[in-house]
C-alpha cells in the first residue's frame, strides 16, 4: 500500500502538526488510573520524532464514549500526566478542543512543544465529521498526521475529515500496522493458515471469516462466539451468551466449511458455572452435556489441547478475541493455554488488538513472542477483511 509517511514531510521544523492518536486506554473506574498504557507507548516514537524535528505538535485523542457530552471521568488529565512522564518532557493539556484560548495557546507554541487537546469526542461534531467543525479544527494546524490505527475504520473529523483541508501523513505506528497486516493480505502466507476467533459477537468478525473461507486451513472458534455456532448446530447452550438472531450466518459458515476436512473446530468441552465471579464453583463438562442452570464461560481442557495441536502445525496464525471470560480466574485457562502455545511456536502470528492484547499483557507474555500485536481490534478485523478504512484511504499517495 503506497501511503504518505513522516519521511515524505518536507521542512517540518516550526510547522503546526495536528496529530491524531488513540489514547483510548483502560482506566480504573475507582481510582481513574491507567491500567494498560500500551496504546500510549506505541505512539511515543511518532510524538518524539515530531518534537525532535522541531514541529509544534497538537495531539488529539478520544477516551471512552462520551457521545458529545463533557464527562469529567473521561477527561484526558491522567493521560497528559502519564504521557509527560513517559516523554520526560512537559505536555500542556488544554481543557477544551476549540476556543479562543486554544487558538491563543497554539499560536504561542515554540518549536518542539507539545499540546494535548481535551477528549475530542466531547464534541458531537467529531463523530459526525461535521464540515464546519472539521474546518475549524484544521485551522489549528498546517499538517495532519494520523497515528490512530485503532480508529482508522471510523470516518470522524479527526481521523479522516482533516485530510480535506490539510496534507495528511501516516505516523510511525500507523505505518507499522499497515505494513504488518498487509503482509497477510498481499503476500502468500506460510501454510497452514489458522484463524482463531473468540469474543462475543459474530457480526464484527463475519467479514474476515468470509474473506479467509477459501484461504485459511483451520478455523478455531471459542468464547461467546462459539455459542452461536453451537446453537446453530442445535446443541443445548442453556442461557449462555449467544447471538441467536445470527444463527443463520453461523449455519452458512458451517455449511461452507463442512466441505473442507477438519476446517471448522468448535469446543468439545467447556468450563461452566452458574455465575461469573472469581469465587464461583466452576466445572468442566462435555459440550453436549450442559447441566441445568449452568452457563458456558470458557473452552475446556480437551478443546484447548485440540486447538493447541492445530496451532503447533500452523505456519500463519491470526487471532482475534479471547476464548473465555478471561477477566475471571476460573475462566482464564483456555485463553492462557492458547496464548502460550502460539508464543512458543515459530510461525507468523498476528494478534487482533483489544481484549486479546490486554489478556496477553495480563498473562505476562512478552509481545516479542508474537509477530505483531495490533493496537486496533475492529480496525484490524476490517483491514484483514479487505475493507477500505477511511483513516487509511486518506493517506494514499
Amino acid at each position: 500500500m503506497d501511503i504518505r509517511t513522516l519521511k515524505d514531510i518536507e521542512n517540518i521544523e516550526g510547522k503546526k502538526v495536528l496529530l491524531r492518536v488513540d489514547f483510548n486506554v483502560p482506566m480504573n473506574k475507582t481510582t481513574g488510573e491507567i491500567e494498560d498504557d500500551t496504546r500510549i507507548t506505541e505512539a511515543l516514537p511518532t510524538i518524539k520524532f515530531l518534537s525532535e524535528k522541531g514541529a509544534k505538535t497538537i495531539i488529539m485523542s478520544h477516551l471512552g464514549r462520551p457521545d458529545g457530552i463533557v464527562k469529567e471521568e473521561l477527561r484526558l488529565t491522567k493521560i497528559r500526566q502519564h504521557l509527560s512522564k513517559l516523554l520526560n518532557k512537559p505536555v500542556k493539556k488544554l481543557d477544551e478542543i476549540l476556543s479562543e484560548k486554544v487558538k491563543e495557546e497554539v499560536a504561542k507554541m515554540k518549536n518542539g512543544e507539545i499540546i494535548l487537546l481535551e477528549n475530542i469526542r466531547f464534541r458531537k461534531e467529531e463523530e459526525q465529521c461535521e464540515p464546519n467543525f472539521t474546518k475549524e479544527l484544521a485551522s489549528l494546524g498546517e499538517i495532519f498526521v494520523n497515528d490512530a490505527f485503532g480508529t482508522a475504520h471510523r470516518k470522524h473529523a479527526s481521523t479522516a475529515g482533516l485530510a480535506d483541508y490539510l496534507p495528511a501523513y501516516a505516523g510511525l505506528l500507523m505505518e507499522k500496522e499497515i505494513i504488518q497486516l498487509s503482509k497477510v493480505l498481499d503476500e502468500i502466507p506460510a501454510k497452514p493458515i489458522t484463524m482463531i476467533f473468540g469474543g462475543a459477537k459474530i457480526d464484527t468478525k463475519i467479514g474476515v471469516i468470509k474473506h479467509f473461507l477459501d484461504k485459511a486451513d483451520y478455523f478455531l472458534i471459542g468464547g461467546g462466539l462459539a455459542n452461536t455456532f453451537l446453537f446453530a448446530k442445535n446443541i443445548n447452550i442453556g442461557e449462555s451468551l449467544c447471538e441467536k438472531d445470527k444463527a443463520d450466518i453461523a449455519k452458512e459458515i458451517i455449511e461452507k466449511l463442512n466441505s473442507k476436512t477438519d476446517a471448522l473446530n468448535l469446543p468439545v468441552d467447556a468450563v461452566v458455572a452458574k455465575e461469573l465471579s472469581n469465587e464461583t464453583q466452576a466445572q468442566e463438562v462435555a459440550i453436549e452435556s450442559l447441566p441445568d442452570g449452568m452457563k458456558i464461560f470458557d473452552i475446556g481442557t480437551k478443546t484447548a489441547e485440540k486447538f493447541s495441536e492445530i496451532i503447533k502445525k500452523s505456519g500463519t496464525i491470526i487471532w482475534n478475541g479471547p476464548l473465555g471470560v478471561y477477566e475471571y480466574k476460573p475462566f482464564l485457562n483456555g485463553t492462557k493455554l492458547i496464548a502460550e502455545t502460539i508464543s512458543n511456536h515459530k510461525c507468523v502470528s498476528i494478534i487482533g488488538g483489544g481484549d486479546t492484547a490486554d489478556c496477553i499483557k495480563k498473562l505476562g507474555i512478552a509481545s516479542e513472542k508474537f509477530t505483531h500485536i495490533s493496537t486496533g481490534g475492529g480496525a484490524c478485523i476490517e483491514f484483514l477483511s479487505g475493507d477500505k478504512l477511511p483513516g487509511i484511504e486518506i493517506l494514499r499517495k
